[in-house]
């Protein structure tokens, strides 16, 4: 379904809105804080026709909007065929240093990989290293910071969720790359208010590490894609 491209500024800027404070986004807030060249009544009008074609939905105990699923998606299909995608350098590995300088061996390489990726997402990672059948799971602090965890029922579907994507990994089929499964995309019935960015990596011949980003639906995509992209890119010319 195609949006103008008001509509589209619009529903990025709530999207970015959410993910940074939780809280969902009124055309009033809109208007006192950007200019997208219209009145907060406009701004309004443009939100329930994004509301109406499923791109935004109302909690029924707020004037505001939040992104749904197909918003997401809409978000985040945008970041990966974009040119302009941001770019980090947060996984504390040397420049022009290569990832072979940087480790012995590919256990330690798949285990700091994880770390690094966790501290920099604020995320849990899960990793796997297949040929050990090794799995790591980093950054519980900081997710467990999230408001989504506030519900202990939450905790416990994610708990669920993980264990799925643990036998999802060891699973994947090795020409799979990147996959990014939004909320209800999942196939586990209990993960609608989770995402994952799952990719794989070959360092060295007959070796395979796979990473996972995991955290709440209200995740930051546009920074883990970002991660993710680096990740990548320190392996593609090996």
């Amino acid at each position: 379904m195609q949006i103008s491209e008001r509509q589209k500024n619009i529903l990025d800027t709530i999207i970015r809105e959410y993910v940074e404070s939780a809280r969902p986004v009124s055309s009033m807030y809109l208007g006192e804080k950007y200019d997208f060249g219209i009145c907060p009544a406009s701004i309004r009008i443009e939100m329930q026709k994004l509301t109406d074609d499923g791109f935004l939905e109302q909690p029924h105990t707020s004037a505001g909007r939040v992104p749904t699923d197909k918003g997401y998606r809409f978000f985040v299909n945008d970041l990966l065929k974009s040119e302009n995608q941001m770019e980090v350098r947060e996984l504390g590995f040397e420049p022009g240093k290569s990832i072979e300088d940087e480790f012995e061996d590919v256990f330690k390489l798949a285990n700091s990989l994880t770390r690094s990726l966790a501290q920099a997402s604020s995320s849990l990672v899960l990793g796997y290293l297949r040929q050990e059948d090794v799995i790591w799971k980093e950054g519980w602090e900081d997710l467990l910071q999230n408001p989504e965890f506030e519900d202990k029922t939450a905790i416990e579907n994610f708990i669920n969720y993980l264990g799925y994507l643990e036998d999802d990994v060891k699973s994947r089929g090795s020409e799979a790359k990147l996959d990014i499964h939004i909320g209800g995309e999942n196939r586990f019935s209990k993960a609608g208010d989770f995402s994952a960015i799952t990719f794989s990596l070959q360092p060295v011949e007959q070796e395979e590490v796979i990473l996972s980003i995991v955290g709440p639906k209200r995740m930051a995509y546009e920074r883990n894609i970002a991660l993710t992209n680096e990740v990548l890119k320190l392996f593609e010319n090996l």
